[in-house]
């Protein structure tokens, strides 16, 4: 399962609760569109922690890195060449 899939699939069984959710953009503001609220955001960063070994930085909890998909995928990728030429 892609980093995308990954992050997609967590999101639609965490915090969509609709039987039927409205297909989910890869650029949709977690925040904007009320899917995910602070206590949420929270949740959202330990699961990434835990699935993808990465630590996240006080500094780094902005919504350029987790407010959508394709932010969360695109700093997931970037964290995880940090660590490789770290």
């Amino acid at each position: 399962m892609t980093v995308e899939e990954t992050i997609k699939n967590f999101i639609l069984s965490t915090f969509i609760i609709e039987e039927s959710p409205a297909p989910l953009d890869n650029d949709q503001s977690f925040l904007e569109s009320g899917i995910i609220d602070s206590t949420g955001m929270l949740e959202l960063v330990s699961f990434i922690e835990e699935q993808f070994s990465i630590k996240i930085e006080d500094e780094e909890l902005v919504p350029a890195n987790l407010d959508s998909v394709n932010n969360v995928v695109r700093f997931c990728r970037q964290e995880a060449r940090v660590r490789v030429q770290g």
